[in-house]
């Protein structure tokens, strides 16, 4: 069992990143090396979480070990052999990793995460931007758009390089060059996870608090309709204003000019409507004469690309998350109707879209789901924010106490070293890994919720782009290090914290001595995860939002005169699409009926003009598609068989004479030459009805 539980994490984390990936990302449009570079960045980032509950139990296995085999008289020296257990206590733990396996294991995820997050991402964020034509211009315009960015952090590590060779204390190696770049990203990551753990630790306790409250839910479902709607109707312009500048290049640009490849790249790009549209509308026979019209540029067919990639994934967005939200305001609004139901069995509006699953539709009754829904699930939700709120004023409380070692006031550090004295190996993991797996939760979710306008934004059912995507990989690579790190602060684990001569932990010992930084080890590292406290209380009175409100970015708030305007215009919005949802509901259900009563007449009067109607839409797709075959060209073609094309399309004469009084003496649907079509039977005008 010493390399199971290591393996089994590996794949469990394996598939965990790849189901997130799959619910974010969409693997068939998007570009396999980005959704490659995401997958690496999140799997190495859960990584961490879930191996580093197994590193601490294997490090407090190996000082139980040193400390048996101490001599006595330097076991008297050290604080930590004073508590020197005896052999029988000293247990190997069932997730034991031999020695020498960790600390080449965290050195390869540590700096393969580091180069993802600040070599390779940000290049393919610029790549995935891009509108360029060829691999080359992507690769160019993201080497310009990068070098500001490079240029940035290296100035600031040869801030503190400069720094440390001034100072005579220091005697500059690669071991302490290698801890000052660490310490940078450390110091960078540690900077944002206040702010983001600050946000998390009051929100997601409150937001389950919430969820048990019907009407708070259904109102802030019909805020989210009506900005969501505005939204829709902002990127439908948007879209129909880029379309426009698509048609108009379109034309100007013909077959034969030398940019029209980088026109129909553009055009591929496009809805498919559009694309039809468009494609009517084209003469490819008309040459194209620089003298006469002003083409546009290469460098602005490749500004119009990156629009219409950005239009096009915005438009759809939008249109993805409107069905969403419908279903999701019709679902709780079934929810309070069901309520008040005597018979206790839960009714839809409307029928699921979606296949249900039969197992699921077995045990999930319509019973069960009243119970859940209008009974136990409030409850549930009331009960795990409860349980929430309570870790979040326990995480409070030790990032302000985690400095103090005699006493131990942070609760963490006292539940594991209780834990540490009996050796009881499942307790100190579990308490580990729910430890660093809540701290991970605040973290992470204010990563998924964070909205910069449209250029970052991590929507579900496959609706981010390839450009948040990889946003959201740098984030986790570069938060992740000084979580764990603040982690094992608040669990005295860190003997840089905890001032104890033990051996430190592999993660520990891939970071080197902060030591050679001194401000940076003993005053930001400990005073500044303070500020959490500030940003709790900051969150828990909505201080941002209100913020926000003020600057004319509508947030969904109770006591605002425009939260109430919206509520009422998305209550509209949700009714009037629910009606139209029932109108169709029942026209299907009328032409349902109609089938079923009529459908064996029908079938039989079908058959009886099959070959009527044969006719007609053989020679319906002659004559449509002959005025549009002139827009396309053959190669082979001849100069004659262009012209007999063109004049078998002139359009026919009506002639009077050629009309048939009698209709039992000509077929339906039957041609003339006189360039008309032979009227049908009163018998049969209604038979397809």
């Amino acid at each position: 069992m010493s390399g199971a539980a290591l393996g089994l994490e590996i794949v469990f984390v394996f598939f965990l990143a790849l189901f997130l990936l799959h619910r974010y990302g969409d693997f068939k449009k998007q570009h396999r090396l980005v959704i490659i570079a995401t997958l690496l960045a999140w799997y190495l980032c859960f990584l961490i979480v879930f191996i580093l509950p197994l590193d601490v139990s294997t490090t407090i296995y190996n000082r139980c070990k040193l400390a048996v085999n101490s001599s006595p008289s330097e076991s008297n020296g050290s604080s930590y052999v004073t508590l020197a257990p005896s052999k029988q206590k000293c247990l190997k733990p069932w997730s034991y990793i031999p020695s020498g396996i960790m600390p080449i294991f965290w050195r390869v995820v540590y700096w393969t995460s580091q180069f993802l997050t600040w070599i390779l991402l940000p290049f393919m964020q610029s790549y995935a931007r891009s509108g360029g034509f060829s691999i080359t211009g992507k690769i160019k315009t993201a080497l310009i758009e990068n070098a500001i960015y490079y240029g940035t952090y290296l100035l600031i590590f040869g801030a503190f390089l400069i720094y440390v060779a001034i100072n005579p204390n220091f005697n500059l190696q690669w071991n302490q060059l290698q801890t000052i770049g660490i310490a940078a990203a450390n110091t960078w990551g540690l900077f944002l996870l206040v702010l983001l753990l600050g946000y998390g630790l009051v929100e997601i306790p409150r937001s389950h608090w919430n969820g048990a409250k019907r009407g708070y839910l259904l109102m802030k479902t019909y805020f989210k309709a009506a900005k969501l709607m505005t939204e829709k109707a902002d990127a439908e312009e948007n879209l129909e204003d880029i379309m426009e500048e698509v048609r108009k290049v379109s034309e100007s640009i013909k077959y034969n000019h030398p940019l029209r490849k980088c026109v129909d790249t553009i055009l591929k790009k496009c809805p498919t409507e559009y694309q039809e549209r468009m494609g009517r509308n084209m003469d490819d026979y008309e040459d194209f004469d620089e003298r006469q019209n002003n083409y546009p540029s290469e460098k602005s067919l490749v500004k119009l690309h990156k629009q219409v990639i950005h239009s096009v994934q915005r438009h759809r967005r939008t249109q993805v998350q409107w069905q969403i939200l419908l279903e999701q305001a019709f679902y709780l609004e079934d929810v309070a109707k069901n309520e008040t139901s005597a018979t206790r069995q839960f009714v839809h509006t409307f029928h699921s879209q979606e296949p249900e699953n039969k197992i699921i539709q077995y045990f999930y009754t319509p019973t069960v789901e009243w119970y859940w829904e209008c009974l136990l699930r409030p409850w549930f939700y009331r009960v795990l924010a409860v349980v929430l709120a309570t870790f979040s004023v326990i995480v409070v409380w030790s990032e302000c106490t985690f400095f103090s070692t005699k006493p131990v006031l942070s609760l963490f550090a006292v539940f594991i070293q209780l834990a540490e004295k009996t050796y009881n190996y499942i307790y100190i993991e579990m308490a580990c890994f729910l430890t660093i797996f809540f701290l991970s939760i605040c973290v992470y979710s204010t990563v998924f919720r964070i909205r910069v306008f449209n250029y970052y934004y991590l929507a579900s059912h496959h609706q981010t782009d390839a450009y948040s995507l990889l946003f959201s990989g740098m984030l986790f690579c570069r938060l992740t290090p000084p979580l764990c790190l603040n982690f094992l602060g608040l669990t005295h684990m860190d003997a840089t914290i905890s001032h104890r001569n033990t051996q430190p932990t592999a993660y520990t010992s891939i970071m080197g001595s902060l030591r050679v930084l001194s401000f940076i080890a003993d005053g930001f590292y400990i005073y500044y995860p303070m500020l959490v406290v500030i940003l709790c209380i900051a969150t828990y009175f909505s201080l941002g939002t209100r913020c926000l409100n003020l600057l004319g970015f509508q947030q969904f708030m109770g006591d605002s005169e425009m939260t109430s305007d919206l509520i009422d215009e998305g209550k509209e919005l949700i009714r009037r699409e629910k009606r139209k949802r029932q109108r169709q509901e029942e026209g299907e259900s009328r032409r349902r009926e109609w089938k079923e009563r009529y459908g064996n007449r029908d079938d039989s009067t079908r058959n009886r003009v099959v070959h009527t109607d044969q006719k007609e839409s053989s020679f319906s797709e002659t004559t449509t598609n002959r005025p549009l075959s002139k827009y396309t060209r053959s190669n082979g073609r001849t100069e004659r068989d262009r012209i007999e094309l063109l004049q078998d399309a002139e359009p026919l004469d009506f002639n009077a004479d050629s009309v048939n009084d009698d209709p039992l003496d000509s077929d339906l649907g039957r041609y003339q030459p006189g360039g008309r079509y032979l009227s049908m039977s009163r018998s049969e005008i209604f038979d397809d009805v």
